[in-house]
């Protein structure tokens, strides 16, 4: 094995520039199970924040699939096979309808790429309205549609057949009465399709992910999607980082805020680590879609990823881990609440189930973000053999997703390993 200087030297030397290491002192991972990692020295880790590995890293169920799969026949889709019916039947039956035609890609990128392409066929145009901050992936078409890129470094600033509303934050943001903060929101959507003319395409996650872990105040996307129907527009929501039990309290983001999408993404939680991805419709939108143009993906939906994706679902099932993250997501909120009343640098905890932000500021007068102490308190927390990142506007934001088999125990050890940094 190549020692850790060696791995980041042929790193620099082979690999583009643009990849990123996560803390000051990168790890060097080489062996997971369940909700930890193992360093090529053999400490243990606590993840916190890979939300990839939904089920625990190398779940044995989910191995025992793939190996059992890839053992057969690995091959593309102009071939019936059951496991790609099954699969999507399975995932069909966990959304509402109309939500019923699945087509199946390799990563949440791909599927976001492929639910504007839907959109677009659908509306005619490609006029898009998104939240600020927000990431759909890093494809050409997907960086134009992320404020989190192209409003960054190296980004070329806002296309014109984008529109971008604010953060619904109730933190920070304009405004703050969770009962009617919803549809204050919402107004904006309002203005930026009426600025485009009608029939625009909004995507937005339900919990905003690199926007800095926010639900969104309710009635906003019920408000949102409102507005965006009246004007014969499409409404997508992106469940690649919260679908699939994550927020606790419901299968889909989406369905916190009571609303049903015209179009579904599905990314990461769907493979436990194996690249698989969906996107969901209805049979409208795919009729539409089906505009004599075949759709063909060489690896999308192939046997070995849709028994991975079928096993997965399977083990948030038996193993009951969507209850799981509601009940340790509860105590977890709880626990850190009552750290944010003991200690002033965190201004505000958010989140839902095992999705959950929090908040650094300097003075919570005036908000100003604490992101040295954020990243310092990742990277002490690395040291301290548990492992967190950090995100939002002004990366302040310390964020907690962990794998969903993620116990009470450790969500303590957390709570107590962040109480003993902050005194």
């Amino acid at each position: 094995m190549k020692s850790k200087k060696n791995t980041l030297k042929l790193r620099k030397k082979h690999l583009g520039p643009s990849l990123s290491l996560s803390y000051s002192d990168p790890l060097k991972i080489l062996r997971g199970k369940g909700q930890y990692l193992y360093d090529e020295k053999g400490k243990e880790y606590l993840d916190c924040v890979n939300n990839i590995s939904h089920v625990g890293h190398c779940h044995p169920d989910v191995i025992k699939a793939a190996h059992k799969q890839n053992q057969l026949l690995n091959t593309n889709t102009r071939y019936l096979h059951d496991n790609i019916v099954e699969l999507a039947e399975k995932l069909c039956r966990k959304l509402p309808k109309p939500l019923s035609i699945c087509y199946f890609v390799n990563s949440g990128s791909e599927a976001n790429e492929l639910a504007l392409r839907m959109a677009r066929a659908y509306t005619g145009n490609d006029s898009t309205i998104v939240i600020d901050h927000a990431y759909h992936g890093n494809t050409d078409s997907l960086i134009n549609i992320s404020p989190y890129k192209f409003n960054s470094k190296g980004g070329q600033g806002k296309p014109k057949h984008v529109e971008v509303v604010p953060i619904p934050d109730l933190f920070r943001g304009e405004f703050n009465n969770p009962k009617i903060a919803g549809k204050q929101y919402a107004q904006a959507v309002k203005e930026a399709i009426n600025k485009q003319g009608g029939s625009s395409t909004f995507i937005a996650e339900p919990i905003l992910g690199c926007g800095g872990q926010i639900p969104l105040p309710n009635d906003f996307l019920a408000e949102s999607y409102k507005w965006i129907r009246a004007s014969s527009g499409v409404c997508i929501s992106d469940e690649v980082q919260v679908g699939l039990g994550r927020v606790g309290s419901a299968y889909w983001g989406f369905e916190t805020q009571e609303v049903i999408p015209d179009i579904v993404t599905i990314g990461k939680p769907l493979g436990n680590g194996h690249p698989i991805a969906a996107v969901v419709t209805t049979a409208e939108i795919a009729s539409v879609f089906n505009n004599g143009m075949e759709y063909f993906n060489s690896f999308g939906g192939n046997p070995v990823s849709c028994a991975i994706g079928l096993s997965v679902l399977n083990v948030i099932e038996q193993e009951g881990l969507q209850h799981n993250a509601q009940y340790v997501g509860n105590y977890l909120l709880s626990e850190l609440c009552l750290l944010k009343d003991k200690f002033s640098l965190i201004g505000d905890v958010r989140g839902a189930g095992l999705f959950i932000g929090i908040e650094l500021v300097e003075e919570r007068k005036t908000l100003k973000p604490a992101t040295k102490k954020a990243k310092l308190i990742t990277d002490k927390m690395k040291e301290l053999g548990i492992l967190l990142s950090t995100d939002g506007p002004y990366n302040n934001v310390i964020k907690i997703k962990p794998p969903l088999v993620f116990t009470q125990d450790n969500a303590k050890l957390l709570v107590d390993s962040l109480s003993k940094l902050l005194v």
